[in-house]
């Protein structure tokens, strides 16, 4: 394990644990059990980025990472992959933290770890930003969910309350910046969760004062944090699912994705099972499954990008199956 370099690499890069207390943040309290909860993830989230950035090598980082609790392991190996990925950003000649991670036992956390670069985003400048960016063709795109909740959390006044949005999001270019702007939603949609401190009423509420057109992204954003870090019991979760009405199918995939990321980490519970349950009718593997079928001859991107038409073939399977 690093000596006292390591540690003083982490008492500089990691920022305070009170970051991520709600009142500190000015987020709703729904009751203690829910504060509690989303404090413990965040929590979680820091103490994997302090264990990468003081490690400096997923070899090192990793055992430390496995003894986290199995509920809040994949929020711990996404703050680890920012730490990685902060480092590979500041470094002059070694940028291949993140490569490795995500090869060794990463690998099985790899959602979470896109999400984690894209918190490295909003961290480090943009200059850098083609130091870090995942070159996976397909799940490229969830950097920007993670800039998008990272956004929101932090800057929770300019682009939740005041709903602020780019023209159009500079990466990965392409011609594909109102796409990536959608995505960048997703992102703000699932802290969203966060902020409405788990509170179902609460969360429908902010979404409801977005531009219409945001709307879809914004409930599947929050349906994948409904659905991963939990907050509610099943009477909740069953009026989340009435209140997003036609968005029940941004609902349901997003829960599909959730599902996939704890199955392919070996992390479901009892939660996860009971939020498919609601928003696909069906156990976390089989949700998860649906995922997998979707990448079946799936395009390259053109002018909507494989992505999107990914996220659109698991929409339109959940569409068609009538859960009641």
């Amino acid at each position: 394990m690093a000596g006292g370099m390591g540690r003083l690499r982490r008492r500089l890069l990691t920022p305070s644990m009170s970051q991520t207390l709600v009142r500190k943040r000015g987020f709703h309290v729904k009751n203690e059990a829910s504060r509690e909860l989303l404090e413990t993830v965040g929590r979680q989230f820091l103490t994997g980025y302090g264990h990468a950035v003081e490690a400096n090598d997923p070899a090192l980082a990793e055992p430390r990472l496995e003894n986290i609790d199995r509920f809040f392991r994949g929020f711990a190996y996404e703050g680890a992959t920012m730490g990685f990925a902060v480092l590979d950003a500041l470094s002059l000649t070694r940028h291949d933290r993140v490569a490795r991670f995500t090869a060794a036992r990463g690998a099985a956390h790899i959602y979470m770890a896109q999400i984690g670069v894209g918190w490295a985003f909003a961290r480090v400048p943009r200059i850098r930003w083609r130091v870090i960016a995942p070159t996976h063709p397909l799940l490229r795109w969830l950097v920007l969910d993670g800039y998008g909740f990272h956004q929101a959390y932090f800057k929770t006044q300019k682009y939740v309350h005041e709903h602020y949005q780019p023209r159009e999001f500079p990466w990965p270019g392409d011609g594909y910046g109102d796409y990536a702007n959608r995505v960048v939603d997703t992102g703000i949609g699932r802290a969203m969760w966060f902020v409405g401190g788990t509170d179902v009423g609460q969360v429908a509420a902010m979404i409801a004062r977005f531009d219409p057109r945001r709307h879809a992204d914004l409930w599947c954003g929050a349906g994948l944090a409904a659905t991963y870090a939990g907050g509610v019991d099943e009477q909740e979760l069953e009026r989340f699912w009435s209140v997003a009405g036609t968005h029940r199918p941004h609902v349901a995939q997003a829960a599909a994705f959730a599902a996939q990321a704890r199955v392919k980490a070996g992390l479901v519970n009892d939660h996860t099972r009971a939020a498919t349950a609601v928003f696909c009718g069906m156990t976390p593997e089989e949700a998860g499954a649906v995922t997998d079928e979707a990448l079946e001859s799936l395009p390259e991107d053109a002018a909507l990008p494989s992505f999107e038409v990914w996220r659109h073939r698991i929409r339109q399977r959940f569409a068609s199956l009538e859960r009641r």
